[in-house]
């Protein structure tokens, strides 16, 4: 097969994961306005916010690097890939088993420690739903091992449109046809933010059913009969040799997810207030509208990365990584200015009872730009097969938060949450661009980019100045930032953006 075929094959199946990714994120955000406007309390969409950051944690420590092992075994010379593949799927079929079992049987004491004492099935429906998704990580990493993108998209996407229809039928519909019989032998409109839950269980199970043909195959052979033949099914060996590799994935990805959801986690014991709960829910809300930022880095990575990877000259790869990191700071600054910008229209995304959180998403927003030139300086460690280093920077990023959180949360509520993860993303953004020069020398365009920065944080200034200190309205201030992002654009057009479109 050619090079370039092979690149094309490549782009091809990155748009469709991507695109998948992508428009799956996007309509789960969709469900913000939903919680926000339906649910009947802050503190039910803090409930929400909590556990779900707890979930996102615990996926992470239960598939326990396997995912990336099975891709590495899988492809590994003298292995047999169905072999690689059966015995992951028994390994995460197991822990993930115990994992619920311990969750349901442990669900009062659980919750008690979390806070949510009333409601400890709420640990149980949340404990299955992390145990099917941990296993179907496997399932979902055979798709793509077997070039199978669109099966993959389709069943991502499933998930997400199941879990819409579910949420807006137990949250909008039943409500207004409680009175019915067959609805309201069942129905606890008291119920609540309980639903939520209940939904995504439910859209778990039929994504892990419609998953069924794909496990089966880890027990056929290779004529997708029901035999092993010579094959094991299970290698004790094996599954020691995967968890010598991907063990060490494992702390990698907890200390960054940790620096992606420990804001959220260590609220609820960090703040002082009563009203813990409901000021997480403010917070989560108002998180929840800046990741737009975080779906444009996302679809950024997607379309980037196989033009990078497809590099195959040492200078051409150098540069590659030079600009994707000043076009994705210079299109983030964009996006930044647009949501500051638009915020008064923005706000209508969440119910005006959560609007006072709405101060935290600037913040957040420059916690995603800091996260996008986080990964774009990756390149230098995977590169240079030194990814202990992404290990270092994970736990000190941890370090920071938990030390931010601790000191600044009883004082200043949920604002201490958000700068926690800014400061967290820029120490560990700038650690790993000081440690990578030493290691892979990248020509960034450091004056360029120190151009668009000056530039955003004037234009900045400039608007929050005028917007407090003139009496106006909130139609007159997106005049206002409609002319300075238009100022934005034209500099971007006359400094970079002929060259972009000369090089397309």
């Amino acid at each position: 097969m050619s090079s370039n075929l092979q690149m094309k094959i490549l782009a091809k199946e990155t748009a469709i994961y991507g695109v998948s990714s992508i428009v799956g994120k996007f309509l789960n955000w969709m469900l913000v306005p939903l919680y926000t406007y339906v649910l009947q309390q802050q503190s039910d969409y803090g409930i929400v916010t909590n556990l779900y950051a707890w979930t996102a944690l615990l996926l992470v420590i239960l598939t326990y690097g396997m995912e990336t092992g099975f891709f590495r075994f899988a492809n590994k010379e003298g292995e047999n890939a169905q072999t690689v593949y059966s015995t992951s799927l028994i390994a995460l079929f197991t822990t993930s088993l115990l994992f619920a079992v311990a969750c349901v049987v442990c669900q009062v004491p659980i919750a008690n420690a979390l806070g949510y004492p009333a409601h400890s099935e709420f640990i149980a429906l949340l404990g299955i739903v992390v145990a099917m998704d941990a296993f179907a990580s496997i399932p979902f990493a055979y798709l793509r091992y077997k070039k199978r993108p669109l099966q993959f998209a389709a069943l991502k996407l499933l998930f997400v449109f199941l879990n819409i229809i579910l949420n807006l039928f137990f949250l909008v519909l039943c409500p207004k046809i409680q009175d019915w019989a067959i609805i309201g032998s069942w129905y606890d409109p008291s119920y609540g933010v309980g639903y939520v839950f209940v939904a995504n269980i439910l859209a778990t199970g039929i994504q892990t059913l419609c998953l069924l043909p794909a496990i089966v195959e880890g027990f056929r052979n290779e004529h997708g009969l029901p035999t092993p033949d010579s094959r094991q099914l299970f290698s004790g060996k094996l599954l020691k040799q995967m968890l010598r590799y991907s063990l060490p994935l494992l702390v990698l990805g907890v200390c960054g997810i940790m620096n992606q959801t420990l804001d959220r986690i260590l609220f609820p014991f960090f703040y002082d207030g009563a009203d813990a709960q409901a000021q997480l829910g403010i917070y989560g809300a108002c998180f929840k509208v800046a990741m737009v930022m975080m779906m444009f880095t996302q679809a950024f990575r997607y379309a980037y990365e196989p033009f990078v990877f497809a590099k195959h000259k040492d200078r051409e790869s150098v540069a590659a990584y030079a600009d994707a990191m000043k076009y994705y700071i210079i299109f983030s600054y964009m996006i930044l200015l647009g949501m500051i910008f638009y915020l008064d229209l923005l706000k209508f995304i969440i119910a005006p009872s959560y609007w006072e959180g709405l101060k935290v998403v600037p913040v957040v927003l420059w916690t995603y730009i800091f996260q996008g030139i986080y990964f774009n300086l990756s390149f230098w460690y995977k590169l240079t097969d030194k990814t202990q280093w992404g290990a270092y920077f994970s736990i000190i990023g941890v370090v920071i938060t938990f030390a931010l959180q601790a000191i600044f949360v009883p004082r200043i509520g949920y604002m201490a949450s958000a700068a926690s993860s800014t400061v967290c993303y820029l120490v560990i953004m700038l650690l790993s661009y000081l440690v990578g020069r030493k290691h892979l020398k990248i020509p960034y365009d450091l004056r360029r980019i120190g151009i668009y920065t000056l530039l955003v944080l004037t234009l900045l200034a400039g608007y929050y100045t005028l917007a407090h200190l003139l009496p106006i309205n909130e139609w007159i201030k997106m005049g206002i930032g409609t002319i300075l992002l238009i100022i934005y654009c034209v500099i971007f057009y006359r400094l970079d953006g002929k060259a972009l479109i000369k090089k397309k």
